[in-house]
């Protein structure tokens, strides 16, 4: 038989089996933005742990637009796709999506971002905690004014991040001041507005709550003649290996975006399987990396000064 199907070059019919199973063996995946940086590395985490279970993904970008979102969520569904992972675009679904999704048997869990109303399976990083720690390293180095450009309140880790930062000005007995604020949309042109807006009140540091942002803010700074880590204190949320390259070499949180995307699949595999254990969303742990851009090597040498003053 084998030997039959080489000689004859034989292709099983994949519709035919899909038919015959009730299943495709594909997942649909949507991002809002597969340029950002971040996306590629949480899809390949999707798609190297599907491709282990003999799945294929389908892969799709919302520009973060809530109606390209609805689009290809019908088209999905559409595909008789056996799951969907979805990092949800800022606002509501419709009416109609909503009964679509209801109706269809396709089981959904979300990515970074969480949406009850939809389901409360979702794997997420922990970014209150990374943003606490971000700022509270700040804090540490003796930065007492210090900024945010954070991302849409509209999402749910927008206002994570925020509620990190402002968690850790408490603990640390820092003052939050609503002109040290900026609310972008993780995109480097936001992150450019966000540097022209907070930049001119001095702060003595700013976390940022995505990479591309802090791109944007840094280009702010460098038309504005200032200079990071002299006239202020940086810290980014999320790392990649370039960031060492930049000057000053970037402190940042990384939010582990690989192991989102491979617990993701897991779950929904899961899901898929018939196991009916409690909805669960999974909060997977960032880490800081401390690197010049945070000033502590300012801090310390001021510290050092002082202290030979005083002997």
């Amino acid at each position: 038989m084998d030997a039959a199907i080489l000689k004859l070059n034989y292709r099983p019919n994949s519709l035919a089996q899909s038919l015959a199973s009730e299943r495709t063996h594909t997942l649909g995946v949507i991002v809002p933005d597969i340029s950002n940086p971040f996306f590629p590395m949480l899809v390949r985490g999707a798609e190297d742990t599907a491709q282990k279970h003999g799945y294929t993904i389908l892969l799709c970008n919302s520009d973060g637009l809530p109606e390209k979102e609805e689009l290809y969520l019908d088209l999905l569904v559409s595909k008789r796709v056996d799951g969907i992972l979805l990092t949800k675009a800022p606002g509501e679904f419709s009416p109609r999506i909503k009964q679509v999704l209801e109706d269809n048997k396709a089981p959904v869990v979300l990515m970074m971002r969480t949406y009850p109303s939809l389901t409360e399976d979702a794997v997420i990083t922990d970014d209150l905690q990374g943003s606490f720690d971000a700022v509270s390293h700040l804090a540490r180095v003796g930065h007492k004014r210090i900024a945010m450009v954070g991302g849409p309140l509209s999402v749910s880790n927008g206002r994570a991040r925020l509620q990190g930062f402002k968690k850790a000005l408490k603990a640390h007995g820092l003052a939050y001041d609503p002109s040290l604020i900026y609310q972008g949309d993780y995109r480097i042109e936001s992150g450019h507005r966000a540097g022209l807006s907070v930049l001119p009140h001095r702060p003595d540091a700013v976390f940022v709550a995505n990479y591309l942002m802090a791109v944007g803010l840094l280009l702010a700074a460098r038309e504005m003649g200032l200079r990071c880590p002299e006239d202020f204190g940086l810290v980014t949320l999320d790392d990649y290996p370039w960031l060492q390259l930049f000057n000053p070499p970037l402190t940042a949180v990384e939010l582990p975006k690989y192991e989102v995307g491979r617990a993701a699949t897991e779950l929904i595999l899961d899901r898929i399987a018939g196991k009916n254990t409690p909805a669960q969303t999974l909060k997977i742990a960032p880490q800081l990396y401390v690197r010049e851009s945070c000033g502590f090597n300012l801090h310390t040498k001021s510290l050092t000064r002082t202290a030979t003053a005083l002997n």
